[in-house]
This record gives structure tokens, sequence and C-alpha cells, in this order.
């Protein structure tokens, strides 16, 4: 059986789950005070940055996202974002859809999974 590595874990979640050579990222926010999607979407992307880093992974072996939005309507400036970050000819399976989160001031969420 393969070893199932946590980092970053408290009583509810890990931030970085490992098995198998494939890292699962928990889903990941911005700021509450941040008040648009394209601040938030670029503080996520930070914070998704430095998990993959620290999990031994770059965001160049994403191989799935599922990004969710507050509002749809913001789906432009969130891709914005998206685009500018991701490397060329990297771009992973991806799903985006429109959902209420945990808190009203949360505008993107985005969920990773990559391998090493």
């Amino acid at each position: 059986m393969s070893e199932i590595i946590r980092k970053d874990t408290n009583q509810r979640m890990s931030q970085i789950i490992e098995h198998n050579n494939i890292i699962y990222l928990s889903g990941q926010v911005g700021n509450k005070d941040s008040k648009d999607v394209t601040a938030q979407t670029s503080e996520v992307l930070e914070k998704i940055n430095n998990l993959l880093l620290k999990a031994g992974s770059n965001k160049e072996k994403i191989l799935s996202a599922t990004i969710y939005l507050s509002d749809i309507s913001t789906f432009e400036e969130m891709n914005n974002v998206w685009d500018n970050w991701l490397p060329e000819n990297c771009a992973p399976a991806r799903a985006t859809v429109e959902a209420k989160l945990a808190f009203p001031e949360f505008l993107v969420e985005i969920c990773i999974i990559a391998t090493k």
C-alpha cells in the first residue's frame, strides 16, 4: 500500500496530500479584504504556487484545476490572471463553475491536482 503524506494539517483538513506522486491541494481562497476577483485570483495563485513548491512540484505539472467563482460574470477577469500565470503549453484539464463560497467576501476558490 502506498503511503499518504499529509502536510499543513489541522483537525478539519490538509493543505497538501501526496499519494503515488500525485499532489492534491485543498481549495485556496484569497484575502477577504480584497474587493475584486482579479486581486483574489492573484492571491490564490500565489498560494497555489507556494504549496506546489512545498510539495516538490510546480505549476507546469498541474493536471487538473477546479475553479469556483461566486459570480460567473467575473469569468473573464479571473481568466486574464489565470492565463498570465500559467506557463505556455501547460494548460491543465479545468472546470469553472459558479458557486456560493464559504464566506460572501470570497470571490474565487481554486482546487488543484498536480504531479511531482
